[in-house]
This record gives C-alpha cells, structure tokens and sequence, in this order.
C-alpha cells in the first residue's frame, strides 16, 4: 500500500513538470530535445509506475489501484504552488468524491 501511495505522490511531481515543460514547447525540435522539465516528468512519471508494479505485485488491484487517485490531491496542491492556479469549490468536491471512493473500496475490501 505504501508504495502504490509512493508511486502517486512521485507521478504527481512528474505532471507539475509536464506542464512546465509543455509551457516552454515551440514548433522546433531543439525545444522537445533539450527540454529538461518534460524529459524529467517522463521520468517520474516512469519512477512511479516502477514503484507501482511493486506495490500491486502482491496485493489486490480492486483496492490499490484506486490508491493512485490519492495523486490527484498531491496535483491540486503543487498547481496551486508552483503556477498559482485557484483553489475552487468544484476541485474540493471532486476531490471529497475521489477520496470517499477510496475508503469505500477499503471498507468493502475487508
């Protein structure tokens, strides 16, 4: 379980450096090839997926892949510091529906 929680808080990082990568893309290839931020979200994004086939390697996937959910929350807070975007009602409530999805897969899984 920890390291499926792992996986998306390190695949959240990875989507904040997307972002800030894709925000410096051109029409030219130099932009795509020598851009460190894209190169490094590729890179977390494919860290966390490693240390998600750890975690579900031995557990159920019905209750641990929604755990990747939990990067949605980490993601809501590093746009908010990293690019200033606004926390809204509607991103709490979506968030409040992720997490109630998540501990109702946990009650059903026990």
């Amino acid at each position: 379980m920890l390291l499926v929680l792992l996986a998306s808080f390190i695949g959240s990082f990875g989507a904040v450096l997307l972002k800030a990568g894709a925000s410096r893309l051109h029409r030219d290839l130099k932009s795509l090839l020598f851009n460190y931020r894209l190169a490094g979200g590729a890179a977390l994004f494919i860290g966390s997926s490693y240390f998600f086939v750890l975690g579900v390697r031995q557990g159920e996937l019905t209750v641990l892949y929604p755990l990747n959910a939990v990067g949605y929350v980490w993601t809501l807070v590093w746009s908010r510091l990293f690019f200033g975007e606004p926390f809204t009602r509607f991103k709490f409530i979506g968030l409040a529906l992720i997490l109630s999805g998540i501990v109702i897969l946990f009650a059903g899984g026990r």
